[in-house]
């Protein structure tokens, strides 16, 4: 990793860049193409904050954020459920991992969550050996003992500034 690290929003001239990253095959269970978040990104941008993930000019990962969503995890009706916003979506490029990339780009998101007034961060995975949850642990995610479909609900509070 690099002091050039950075992130960029998607454009015309990246686009088909981004669509082509692809995580380590054995990840892909994990993960959906960026090509699908994308076409998600499109379908709710109010909710969605896609970005690309730069070392110098090297393009090395992909993270979504989600804005301001209600999970319904109780049902559509429940006037309870609170507005959460967090990490929909990270990858990153196969032969790149564990060169802080992914770090890099949760604390991002945090960052951009925190700006926005919000106080907590959530994120969702799938469980399975080789999965993602071992790093958002580490990352100082909890489980909260919520599952969103067959995902586990992960939630890390944001530092007050």
């Amino acid at each position: 990793m690099t002091a050039q690290l950075r992130l960029e929003k998607v454009t015309p001239d990246n686009v088909l860049d981004a669509c082509r990253l692809k995580v380590a095959p054995e990840q892909e269970r994990f993960v959906a193409p960026v090509a699908r978040s994308l076409a998600e990104a499109y379908a709710e941008p109010e909710k969605a904050w896609p970005r690309l993930v730069y070392d110098g000019d090297r393009l090395v990962g992909f993270v979504m954020a989600f804005l301001d969503v209600r999970f319904g995890l109780r049902g559509p009706a429940d006037a309870e459920d609170p507005l959460r916003s967090g990490l929909w979506r990270l990858a990153v490029a196969a032969g790149e991992q564990g060169k802080g990339y992914g770090r890099f780009a949760v604390d991002a998101v945090c960052e951009e969550i925190l700006r926005r007034g919000q106080k907590r961060v959530t994120v969702t995975w799938a469980p399975g050996e080789g999965g993602p949850e071992g790093f958002y642990l580490r990352l100082g995610f909890r489980r909260t003992g919520e599952m969103s479909g067959d995902q586990i609900v992960g939630e890390m509070d944001l530092p007050r500034g």
